[in-house]
C-alpha cells in the first residue's frame, strides 16, 4: 500500500513538472516571440511611414531648393541675357562706344532700315544736328540740317506701347506719322509724352554715359552749336564685327 501512495506521488510530481516546463516555454519561445515579432511589425510600420512621409518629404523640399539654387560660380538669373549680334547696334562716340539692343518684335520695319543704312555705311560721319540738354539727341540726317534722309522710301509708322525712357531710340517723323526715314533720336531722359507718338527701335544697354557727353546744342531747338556737333564716328552691327 505504501509502495502503491509513492508510485502515486511520484507519478504526480512528473506531471506537475511537464506542465510547468510547458509554460516557461510557451512564456520565453513562443508569446514573447510573437509579441517581438508584432512589435517589430508595428515598428517598421511606423519606419516606412516615417521614412516615406516626412523624412522624404523633407529629403524632396531639399532636393528641390537645391536643383533650384544656382551653382556656384555660375550667371546670375538676375543678369542681363546676352545680345543678338544680328540686333546689336554699336554706335561708335568720341567718348566710346554705345552698344544698342534693337527690337525687331516691336518695329520690324525701322529696324530693317536702322540695319540696311548701317551696313550701306550711311551713318558714318553723321552729326548729332540737334541736341537738346535733358531730353535727347537727334542724328542720321546726311545734310547736317534736320531736312534730309536717304535714297530710301519713307516708313509706315510702328508705334507701340514701348515707352520712352533714359536711353530708348525713337524714329524722327515729320508732322506725318509716315514720314520717318533715317534719322532717329537718343533720349536723356523719360518721355512719357513721346509715348505712341514716335516708333520706339531700341533701347541703349551699356555706354550710357558716352551719349550723355554729346555736346548740346543752345537755343530752343538744340541747334546751335559754338563748334562742330559730335558726330557718330562709326556705326556697325554687332554680327559684322
Amino acid at each position: 500500500m505504501r509502495f502503491l501512495l509513492t508510485i502515486l506521488v511520484i507519478t504526480a510530481l512528473a506531471v506537475f513538472g511537464l506542465v510547468s516546463g510547458c509554460s516557461v516555454l510557451d512564456r520565453f519561445g513562443g508569446r514573447d516571440a510573437a509579441d517581438s515579432a508584432a512589435s517589430s511589425g508595428a515598428d517598421l510600420r511606423v519606419i516606412d511611414s516615417s521614412s516615406s512621409g516626412s523624412d522624404m518629404s523633407y529629403v524632396s523640399d531639399q532636393t528641390s531648393f537645391i536643383a533650384a539654387a544656382p551653382a556656384a560660380g555660375s550667371a546670375s538669373t538676375q543678369e542681363a541675357p546676352a545680345l543678338d549680334p544680328e540686333n546689336t547696334l554699336n554706335i561708335q562716340l568720341k567718348d566710346g562706344t554705345v552698344v544698342i539692343e534693337l527690337l525687331p518684335d516691336v518695329a520690324p520695319l525701322h529696324v530693317a532700315r536702322i540695319k540696311e543704312l548701317t551696313r550701306d555705311g550711311f551713318y558714318n560721319g553723321i552729326k548729332f544736328h540737334r541736341v537738346i540738354d535733358g531730353f535727347m539727341a537727334q542724328t542720321g540726317d546726311p545734310r547736317g540740317d534736320g531736312t534730309g534722309g536717304s535714297r530710301l522710301p519713307d516708313l509706315p509708322a510702328e508705334f507701340s506701347n514701348v515707352p520712352f525712357e533714359r536711353g530708348t531710340l525713337g524714329m524722327a517723323r515729320a508732322q506725318n506719322p509716315n514720314s520717318a526715314n533715317s534719322q532717329f533720336f537718343i533720349m536723356f531722359a523719360e518721355g512719357s509724352f513721346l509715348n505712341g507718338q514716335y516708333t520706339v527701335f531700341g533701347q541703349v544697354r551699356s555706354g550710357m554715359e558716352f551719349v550723355d557727353n554729346i555736346t548740346k546744342g543752345a537755343g530752343q531747338n538744340g541747334t546751335s552749336f559754338a563748334g562742330e556737333p559730335d558726330t557718330m564716328i562709326a556705326v556697325t552691327l554687332g554680327a559684322d564685327g
